[in-house]
């Protein structure tokens, strides 16, 4: 029988997906940060997450290139912008890594802290490094084609409800808690929606807003750069959309902004932002939030739950995991 789908396609000729292998180094960077949940020493926890998602890349069979990590290597000992990890073999990739997405929320005992890393073809990654923020906005499979960025956030509501077939009173839009949102906290209000205000970790609002079955329906407001990217690996995989401008801070970066040769005056989406249609995403928890539980000891047994997503075949798997204690600690 000929296979007549995509689906099909993958079925009679599987491929490898890398993500299952990945999922280890986040697991890892996930069960060493748990120590550190709550005891206020979030580059302590950090630390301990970055050592640990570095031990576990370099036994992955890829030759992966840090295109968003911890910083310049001058300030990065592990895991720094540029750095060559896997084992060198197997197929050559970009890599966004953050090893905890939430240190503050780590350090505070606080929601939504993942261990997180996002993959997709050489070169086919956005350079996020003249503009640390954008202005993004993200949603399900509903929004393609509805939502516009430059449109009033009123209008962006009720264009996403319509399409969703919900009323505006049930529409629910996360946004990042900061000073600079109160007017667009205030807006999304207006319209009847409720608003979901994110403390950090925008990554995991984004991705919310595009899951099937989630609470959130859109997530809105300014927030990093190297965030949407990891965000936009995991949107194009479930089908979903999200829209980004770049947002200088100040005159000297909008100067580097169009010296690299950027225009600030287009609006991104998930295909600008990582070009092709191979991208994985894998998130592990560390505190407990919108996408996945966080890492629970109990009786010399570690738990961790992770999200493991796939855009060439649109695969939506979660993975909970056991691991013996006396194994990390």
């Amino acid at each position: 029988m000929t296979p007549t789908t995509e689906t099909g396609s993958l079925f009679l000729q599987p491929d490898r997906n890398l993500a299952l292998e990945l999922v280890r180094a986040t697991e890892a960077a996930a069960i060493r940060a748990q120590p550190w949940v709550g005891r206020g020493e979030k580059n302590l926890a950090d630390g301990a997450a970055v050592d640990a998602m570095r031990k576990f890349l370099g036994t992955v069979n890829f030759d992966g290139v840090v295109v968003i990590g911890e910083g310049e290597k001058d300030n990065a000992p592990m895991l720094y912008n540029g750095e060559h990890v896997g084992n060198g073999h197997g197929p050559a990739c970009d890599i966004a890594v953050d090893p905890i997405d939430g240190t503050s929320l780590t350090a505070a005992g606080r929601q939504n802290a993942i261990s997180v890393m996002a993959v997709s073809d050489r070169g086919s990654m956005y350079d996020p490094s003249a503009v640390f923020y954008m202005d993004k906005i993200a949603a399900g499979p509903e929004g393609r084609g509805v939502l516009d960025l430059e449109k009033p956030i009123g209008d962006n509501i009720r264009a996403l409800a319509e399409a969703k077939g919900k009323d505006l009173e049930d529409m629910v839009v996360a946004v990042l808690d900061r000073p600079r949102h109160d007017e667009l906290i205030r807006a999304i209000r207006a319209t009847g929606a409720g608003t979901r205000l994110l403390l950090d970790g925008d990554v995991a609002g984004g991705i919310a807003a595009a899951l099937p079955g989630s609470a959130i329906d859109m997530c809105v407001g300014v927030g990093g750069t190297p965030e949407g990217i990891i965000t936009a690996c995991a949107i194009k995989a479930l089908g979903g959309v999200l829209l980004g401008k770049l947002q200088p801070k100040d005159d000297e970066e909008r100067q580097k902004a169009i010296d690299a040769g950027h225009d600030l005056d287009k609006v991104l989406d998930q295909d600008d932002l990582v070009t092709g249609d191979n991208t994985f995403f894998v998130a592990t928890g560390v505190t407990d939030g919108v996408l996945v539980d966080g890492v629970r000891r109990s009786r010399g047994v570690i738990h961790t739950d992770s999200l493991v997503l796939r855009s060439r075949s649109n695969t939506i798997r979660r993975i909970q995991a056991d691991h013996r204690a006396e194994k990390w600690f």
